[in-house]
Order: structure tokens, then C-alpha cells, then sequence
């Protein structure tokens, strides 16, 4: 067997990968461009991958390619039926950042609500001082008790959000799916935007998801609302969101993901930073290091597992 990880730099260094327990052939590159992935994998019979891209077109030429281990939960950048057609599997990573993800939201939430990145900013830019006393009310500061927290998406990740949100005294609501009519302990798609003081999406990039919300799901908001996006860039109209937060149209927002990333300085969330209530990080909420030793072991032991003919993660 021949196994081949494609882009090993989308992990920490100091993550370590052990080597898998049967026969094979390791080779692991940092970093691979569109142009270089037939080449690498002409002989691979397994490739690892986190973020490249593996279309019909690229499939079609690994006649070899038994296996796909994705180092990631998402599979958009894998063409699934294609893979189906040419009977290569698919298995990814699942539950290993439970406690990073929840944990990066409700850190933006707070964030957002105390206003900690704009008092920081204005007190380098001499605010405090100017104030001649000894604090200085220039941005809100919010409770959590007591607001509400709406979640589309209820997956495991929005649900361990939803417990730590209970734990501070927050209000709990769950979308129903856009246009569609609430089954019981749901709310309409419509509603959760109005009621919510923070929307939190936990959804796959889906051709039903995306741009989810845009301009005309920011007028139904809250003025004072915070949208958090700790799942996919695409999920959010990126223009319709600078458009909402220089027409106080919402609160506040924070994002972990961007729809082209890295993104372009002209990208409008890179402008949306000049804004002291948007925070912007760059992908890393699952990235601690005890998210990212997991998906490390878990990535092995679906090889492993596949390997031995017991395939478990599987998407394909």
C-alpha cells in the first residue's frame, strides 16, 4: 500500500501522525497545488488530505485510488459521486473538536457582547486616558443571561454550544430548515431571526445552504443581534454582511471562516475589520491541540480500519 498526504502543513507540526500498523509506503508532502495532484497520486492507492481538492476530472486519471482519508469533518472539496462511480471510498473525521469548536463560539459571543475587542483597541489608541476618570462607557456591555441564542444547524457541535449557552443562563431556540414548516421543539427558519439575540450556524456548505443568510435575512434581525460563524465561509452572503454592519443593521458579528480562504485583502470580511464590533479568526476553531491530536489519530485509525477490511467513517 501507498499513502499519501497531500497537504501535512494543514496540521500542526507538533502534531504527531503514527505510523500506520501494516505494510506501506508513506510519503507526505506540505503543501499541493491544483497542478501537482494527478502527478503525486498516479501510484497512491490511499491519499490524505485536509483542504485539496479532488474532482471527476482528477479521479477519473487514479485508476490505482482505493481510498480517500479526509483529515477533516467537511467533504466539500471532494466530488462524493464521483468517488461513488469509481468505486473509491471516502471516510472523514467526526467528533474530534466537540470542545475547540463550541468552545471558539462562545469565546466570540462573549467577545462580542462585553465589546472586549473595541475597548482594546481604544484603549492603545489613548481612549482611557482621554476619559480623565476611571472607566469610560463607549461601547455596550452585555449579559448573557438571560438573551436568547439561536442555532441552525443540531449537529453535535451546536449542541455542546447549546450546553455551555444553558450553563450561563442563555435561552436556547433551534431553526427549523429554511421553508420548511417547524416540527415540535423547533422554531420557523423566519422566527429564529427575529427572536434570536445571537445566531450561531452550525450547517454544511450545501447548494441549500449556501448564502443561507443574506441581505434580506439581515433585515429581519435584531438590531442588536450577533451573527457567529464558526461553520463554512459560504454560508453568509460575505457582501450583505459588510452591508449590515455599516448600516447598524445588527450588533455585531464574528466569523472563523471566509468562503475563499485565505482571503483576498479586498474580500469584504478583510474590510469589515475596520468595524470594532466584527472579529474575524483565521480557521482555527477547531485547532487546539487536543481537537488536533485527535483528528490525527482518528485520520489513522480509519486507514488502519479500512486496511482491514472493517471501514468505519464512511461517507463513500
Amino acid at each position: 500500500m501507498k499513502l499519501v498526504f497531500l497537504d501535512r502543513q494543514t496540521l500542526a507540526p507538533e502534531i504527531s501522525l503514527r505510523t500506520p500498523g501494516f505494510p506501506h509506503q508513506w510519503q507526505s508532502y506540505n503543501a499541493t497545488a491544483p497542478d501537482q495532484v494527478v502527478e503525486r497520486l498516479q501510484d497512491a492507492d490511499i491519499v490524505l488530505i485536509n483542504k485539496v481538492c479532488l474532482n471527476a476530472e482528477v479521479l477519473i486519471q487514479l485508476p490505482r485510488l482505493k481510498l480517500v482519508a479526509l483529515a477533516a469533518t467537511g467533504s466539500d472539496n471532494v466530488d462524493l459521486d464521483a468517488c461513488r462511480q469509481a468505486g473509491i471510498a471516502v471516510c472523514n473525521i467526526r467528533d474530534y473538536s466537540k470542545n475547540s469548536v463550541p468552545e471558539h463560539a462562545l469565546s466570540l459571543i462573549m467577545a462580542l457582547n462585553r465589546n472586549l475587542h473595541a475597548y482594546r483597541s481604544s484603549i492603545i489608541q489613548g481612549r482611557w486616558q482621554q476619559s480623565g476618570q476611571f472607566c469610560y462607557f463607549d461601547y455596550p456591555v452585555r449579559d448573557l443571561a438571560g438573551q436568547t441564542l439561536g442555532l441552525i444547524g443540531y449537529g453535535t457541535i451546536a449542541r455542546d454550544v447549546e450546553k455551555l449557552a444553558l450553563a450561563l443562563g442563555m435561552k436556547v431556540i433551534v431553526a427549523a430548515r429554511k421553508g420548511q414548516t417547524p416540527r415540535e421543539g423547533r422554531v420557523s427558519f423566519e422566527q429564529l431571526l427575529k427572536d434570536a439575540d445571537v445566531i450561531s450556524l452550525h450547517c454544511p456548505l450545501n447548494e441549500s445552504t449556501r448564502h443561507l443568510i443574506a441581505e434580506q435575512e439581515f433585515k429581519l434581525m435584531k438590531d442588536d443581534a450577533i451573527l457567529i460563524n464558526v461553520g463554512r465561509g459560504g454560508l453568509v452572503d460575505e457582501t450583505a454582511l459588510l452591508w449590515a454592519l455599516e448600516q447598524q443593521q445588527i450588533g455585531g458579528a464574528g466569523f472563523d471562516v471566509v468562503t475563499a480562504e485565505p482571503p483576498a485583502a479586498d474580500n469584504p470580511l478583510m474590510r469589515a475589520l475596520a468595524y470594532p464590533n466584527f472579529i474575524l479568526t483565521p480557521h482555527i476553531a477547531w485547532a487546539s491541540r487536543n481537537a488536533m491530536q485527535r483528528l490525527a489519530d482518528q485520520l489513522i485509525d480509519n486507514v488502519e480500519a479500512f486496511v482491514a477490511g472493517k471501514p468505519q467513517q464512511r461517507l463513500v
